[in-house]
């Protein structure tokens, strides 16, 4: 019966993976059926139970990333020490430079750069939905690891941090195969910008609440509490999320007809074109896109709390709590502009290619002017005013540029996302970096200078992809047909599934 679906499903849609030319430079985006519109029931939707999820999923991946940016200030921070003669003395318990800081601090993202590709590849193989729990769900087991590890010498701190960003690594790839069988084209935008969000609502939570925790229970207390949510949120997702629809025994049967022909295409086993991949122009829009948005986004990321402390004299707790703002207007407006970005398409006004160049290169262009505005803010509350813009507006940016991987080459997405967020990881090694040897006597001009490099690559991502983007699929994106993927659900090529057969009959 699944199999009779599927033939149905690809013989309605033979081309859309095949000759560009059966397609119109303006891709049309159908509307949600009535029968499969939302409601406040979400949980009877399975594709928003897994956005849900996705969302939680990265809520995680940021927790685990930026626990160590709060705690490092703790770590450093002159502590009361009595000596065996009895005289009390104030030292750091890791008296790190500013260089060391800065190798602890980005060494997270010299194995986050190494499972990109690899990530995305076995993504579009196997499906993304196991990959993205044992990423998350690794990291989450070796963050408890961190603070024994951390004692012992800053060496194997580094070495753990760099084996959790090889296991974190594969998260963002893995997604995008996730959205290639469970996103309807016309909600891409909306349900991955959603996704996406839980990245910056981890950071607005986590930010304060590990910040409390290094003053109430010491720093170790973030690992110990930011690695058992993860475990549970791991557990979960395993136990709920399917590889796709068709895998899912709770989904109706209207939902899964509506997945079915709006995503178009059925999963199958593919060949990835490299030399046109990586000699296309949209790719390359994206991926400028993406290392523009991830240089100031780790930039902040990583040293915000440390700039509030040396700018303005604010504790640990102030810091953390002041970080957070910017991350917490950021996840509001990705839900804004995921919804806005799929309603300028639903109204068949503006092509893909427009909406997703307005959002990313409008956002940068405003980015550009506010992270220039903190550079010269000479009072708190005017500097996070305007970080909280120059972060906050980049959720345009997400809403432009992060599904345009779906638009251009969907059942190539993952890899796509592997290869722009390869290179859009860069950033967090180089710019902590960057910023540590940049900042070595905390005075304002110098941290002038890291806002002045962000500002600029910021304006150049806004230039490059204005030129080069595109919101059409592409004449070189191939799907070979052939058996099932790789059953990571442990079934076999028939699925105790009861929707599969109504679709089929209706």
């Amino acid at each position: 019966m699944l199999q009779e679906s599927l033939i149905t499903n690809r013989a309605s849609t033979k081309d859309c993976f095949g000759d560009s030319e059966t397609f119109p430079r303006r891709e049309r985006i159908e509307p949600v059926p009535e029968s499969d519109g939302f409601s406040w029931r979400f949980w009877e939707k399975r594709r928003l139970v897994v956005a849900l999820l996705a969302f939680f999923g990265f809520f995680n991946v940021y927790a685990l990333r930026v626990n160590l940016s709060v705690a490092v200030v703790a770590m450093t921070e002159p502590i009361e020490v009595e000596l065996e003669n009895g005289t009390t003395v104030y030292v750091p318990e890791f008296d790190w430079s500013p260089q060391t800081k800065g190798l602890v601090l980005s060494s997270f993202f010299y194995g986050y750069l190494l499972t990109q590709l690899p990530g995305g590849w076995l993504a579009s193989k196997i499906g993304g939905h196991r990959m993205f729990a044992i990423g998350v769900g690794a990291t989450s087991l070796l963050t408890l690891f961190t603070p024994p590890l951390a004692h012992i010498s800053t060496g194997l701190l580094v070495a753990v941090r760099v084996v959790e960003g090889l296991f974190e690594g594969v998260t963002y790839p893995c997604i995008h195969a996730v959205w290639s069988v469970w996103c309807p084209s016309g909600e891409r935008a909306r349900l991955a910008s959603f996704a996406f969000s839980g990245s910056y609502v981890g950071t607005v939570v986590s930010l304060p609440v590990a910040a409390y925790l290094a003053q109430y229970t010491g720093w170790p207390g973030i690992f110990y509490v930011s690695g058992i949510f993860g475990l549970v949120w791991t557990t979960i997702w395993w136990l709920v999320v399917k590889e796709s629809p068709e895998r899912d025994s709770h989904i109706t049967a209207a939902e899964l007809k509506y997945i079915q022909e709006s995503r178009g295409c059925s999963r199958g086993v593919r060949r990835h074109p490299w030399r046109a991949m990586l000699s296309s122009g949209p790719v390359w829009a994206i991926v400028a896109a993406h290392f523009s948005e991830n240089w100031g986004f780790y930039t902040l990321l990583t040293f915000l709390p440390t700039f509030m402390q040396d700018a303005f004299g604010f504790s640990t707790s102030s810091s953390g709590w002041s970080s957070a703002v910017p991350y917490l207007a950021m996840s509001i407006t990705l839900q804004v502009s995921g919804l806005l970005a799929d309603y300028l398409l639903s109204l068949n006004r503006l092509s893909v290619t427009s909406v997703r160049r307005l959002f990313t290169c409008g956002a940068f262009l405003a980015q550009t002017v506010f992270m220039l505005g903190a550079a010269y803010s000479s009072s708190p509350s005017s500097c996070i005013a305007c970080l909280t813009l120059a972060v906050g507006l980049g959720g345009f940016a997400w809403s432009g540029f992060s599904v345009n991987h779906l638009d251009i080459a969907p059942p190539h997405a993952s890899v796509l996302m592997g290869v722009s967020n390869t290179v859009a990881t860069l950033p967090g090694i180089v710019s902590p970096a960057l910023a540590g040897a940049i900042v070595t006597d905390k005075s304002p001009d110098q941290w002038r200078i890291v806002f002045f490099i962000s500002s600029a690559i910021y304006l150049s991502g806004a230039a490059l992809y204005g030129a080069l983007c595109s919101g059409n699929r592409q004449p070189w994106v191939v799907e070979v047909e052939g058996d099932a993927t790789f059953d990571t659900d442990g079934a076999s090529s028939s699925y105790d599934n009861k929707a599969l057969d109504r679709s089929s009959e209706m």
